[in-house]
């Protein structure tokens, strides 16, 4: 169920919405959003391992957006930190017992059938073949530091996640598409 703005009233009425985030995000930043996160889900007495699930899925998330986001913004930064930022949308949700988290982003429409490819693969592997998955990656990008992580942040979401990875890719303008990704965590999702 990837979210639309058409249905986002339906959304807010039929979901519970735990937080929302649309706007630019930079490496510092990405500390302010954990730690209201993180406040949330104590608030609601998410249990420890749900949460720390979410956290990491978020936190894998906002770092994919970071790194390959196109849409750029650059700011003041009198107070320091990087000048720049990616604009970026995140929401973290509950209907029953699930928690679904969606991210969205722009991205240069040249990288979507490598991304498209990665994450068909990454839905075909079980969580036994996940976790062998991401330790050949981690293995293989020890030895190319301009991998940018070999696609770790993907492998570490299917991972964690109870269901598979929903995604799709709408044209944006000129050479570039809004990439949308959507994930579950706990509930009873088969695989």
């Amino acid at each position: 169920m990837i979210i639309d703005m058409i249905g986002w009233h339906n959304m807010l009425n039929d979901k519970k919405i735990n937080l929302v985030y649309s706007g630019p995000l930079w490496s510092e930043g990405i500390g302010v959003l954990a730690g209201t996160l993180k406040e949330r889900m104590e608030h609601d007495k998410v249990p420890l391992n749900t949460s720390q699930e979410i956290f990491s899925v978020f936190v894998e998330q906002l770092n994919n957006m970071l790194m390959y986001s196109e849409e750029k913004e650059i700011f003041d930064n009198t107070g320091g930190g990087s000048p720049e930022s990616v604009k970026g949308t995140f929401i973290l949700g509950k209907d029953g017992n699930t928690f679904f988290i969606q991210t969205g982003n722009v991205m240069k429409s040249k990288n979507i059938e490598m991304v498209r490819n990665r994450i068909d693969y990454l839905n075909t592997l079980d969580k036994k073949d996940l976790r062998s998955f991401y330790k050949e990656q981690m293995r293989s990008s020890d030895k190319n530091a301009a991998s940018k992580g070999a696609g770790l942040g993907f492998i570490e979401i299917a991972r964690r996640i109870s269901s598979k990875i929903i995604y799709s890719f709408t044209p944006y303008g000129d050479d570039l598409t809004f990439f949308a990704l959507y994930v579950t965590i706990g509930g009873d999702n088969p695989e």
